[in-house]
């Protein structure tokens, strides 16, 4: 089972997650979308999960922190405990024995990023 993990900045919109989703390798197989607890409710995840009838998993910031992630980023590390919300809420969602299937990807415009993690459990 395949979990995409999302990272994006406020001012993004659906076609920056779209956009970052397809670079990562797309949405065939994916049973879910995760990211922080803090934008699973953002209008542009809420708009891509309805596009793709898929629920959204909000991964709690311990959950996050204790992912480790591929990708480090400075910025993100400092705010959400992770290197790449991307990559850590994939892995998180996608259950204890989870592994990415690449690095993160980012979309065109930079507003957003997509991993994608395969996992026995949600």
């Amino acid at each position: 089972m395949k979990v995409a993990g999302l990272g994006f900045r406020e001012a993004a919109n659906v076609a920056s997650l779209r956009d970052a989703l397809a670079r990562a390798g797309g949405t065939e197989g994916l049973v879910a979308l995760a990211t922080a607890d803090e934008k699973a409710s953002a209008r542009c995840l809420q708009e891509l999960a309805a596009e793709l009838a898929l629920p959204i998993r909000g991964v709690a910031p311990s959950a996050l922190a204790a992912a480790e992630t591929v990708t480090l980023s400075d910025r993100v590390a400092a705010r959400f405990g992770a290197g790449s919300v991307a990559e850590a809420a994939a892995l998180a969602a996608a259950g204890p024995a989870a592994r990415l299937l690449g690095p993160r990807a980012i979309s065109h415009d930079g507003m957003a990023t997509a991993a994608i993690a395969e996992g026995a459990l949600l």
